[in-house]
């Protein structure tokens, strides 16, 4: 996972085939060939030694997609990350959690709402999962501390941002717990924070957003939850507040309309077990020229992002011959992915 250019779906796909992460690491170069690019430099062994030291030294471990205490609903999106460093209460991820997530510069009046949902969701059983960011999830993560909340940051898991919840973070490490897909020491940049999301909505049985602007990371999170089948909640707001103008639109569209801890019981009240998954599993490639599918699939591919369903439908070609295509394009460094299983060839 620390290889450049080996993302969780290429990873996903790489274990699939070749049944150990070993065996996958020692295809990568040809098939990269095959793809018609270079292979990417595979991430030294001694750094990856170097890495667990430092987590074990922190008192965090590591959760591995698979294994046992990996967050249950996470695992079932198809980038779902492969490895994540946590530290603190693991007990946590073994009971049904509700996001929240909101504006940083959220009002007053929306920061205690956070807070007292969180709390009454808390007394209800749940867990809160945000982001440990400022306004709405520091309300949040505060109002859930005694009952159970889990921070999952963009950074690594030593790096504390913003800097003035450090005393927060510290506070979720001892009572709570804190999920970080960046390794330990990484500063976190802005790309990074919609693979945060991802995480934030993947492992909740639904997503309640507090006061979001259009266009805002929160509304992504969102959007990611709905993708994932999980239930999108809004608390309503005045439309002359502009804080309150991207809450009122997922209304429009059609989220569950929040006043209270009761509605939102009301609203996730279908079992997490029955939760559906948008992930499909990786299908072996069927017979079929290697080369003739990767010609296909190039001849259906552009800029622009398609559906790989779709490309598999106009390509004629087996399901495994074209998710083999597509991964050497991967590795070669010549194919972007893009949210809903979407795929474009990129630009030389």
């Amino acid at each position: 996972m620390r290889t450049p250019g080996i993302g969780p779906v290429t990873y996903r796909q790489l274990v699939a085939r070749f049944g150990t992460p070993a065996a996958a690491l020692a295809a990568v170069p040809d098939l990269a060939r095959r793809g018609g690019g270079k292979a990417p430099a595979l991430w030294p062994v001694a750094d990856a030694e170097r890495e667990i030291v430092r987590v074990e030294k922190l008192g965090a471990r590591y959760l591995v997609l698979g294994q046992g205490l990996y967050p249950r609903l996470l695992a079932e999106l198809e980038d779902a990350p492969p490895l994540l460093v946590a530290k603190g209460d693991l007990g946590l991820m073994d009971r049904q959690s509700v996001a929240i997530v909101g504006a940083r510069n959220a009002s007053a009046a929306a920061c205690r709402f956070a807070r007292g949902l969180a709390y009454d969701l808390g007394q209800n059983g749940l867990v809160v999962v945000s982001g440990l960011a400022r306004g709405i999830d520091s309300a949040a993560h505060d109002g859930a501390l005694d009952t159970g909340t889990v921070g999952v940051i963009a950074g690594g898991i030593d790096v504390f941002y913003p800097p003035e919840n450090e005393g927060r973070q510290k506070a979720l490490f001892e009572r709570g717990l804190v999920l970080a897909e960046m390794p330990p020491g990484t500063e976190p940049r802005a790309r990074h924070f919609p693979y945060r999301n991802r995480i934030i909505a993947g492992m909740s049985t639904g997503t309640v957003v507090v006061e979001a602007a259009p266009r805002s990371g929160s509304l992504i999170t969102a959007r990611l939850a709905a993708e994932a089948g999980r239930e999108v909640m809004a608390v309503p707001g005045s439309p002359l507040d502009p804080r309150a103008q991207g809450c009122n639109q997922l209304i429009r569209d059609g989220a569950t309309l929040i006043q209270n801890a009761a509605d939102v019981v009301e609203a996730i009240r279908v079992p997490a077990s029955q939760v559906r998954s948008t992930s499909a599993p990786y299908e072996p490639a069927e017979e079929m020229n290697g080369d003739h599918a990767l010609g296909l699939v190039e001849e259906l591919l552009g800029p622009s992002p398609a559906p790989v369903d779709e490309i598999i439908r106009l390509s004629g070609a087996p399901s495994g011959a074209v998710q083999m295509a597509l991964l050497e394009l991967d590795l070669a460094g010549r194919l972007d992915r893009h949210a809903g299983n979407k795929v474009s060839l990129r630009s030389a």
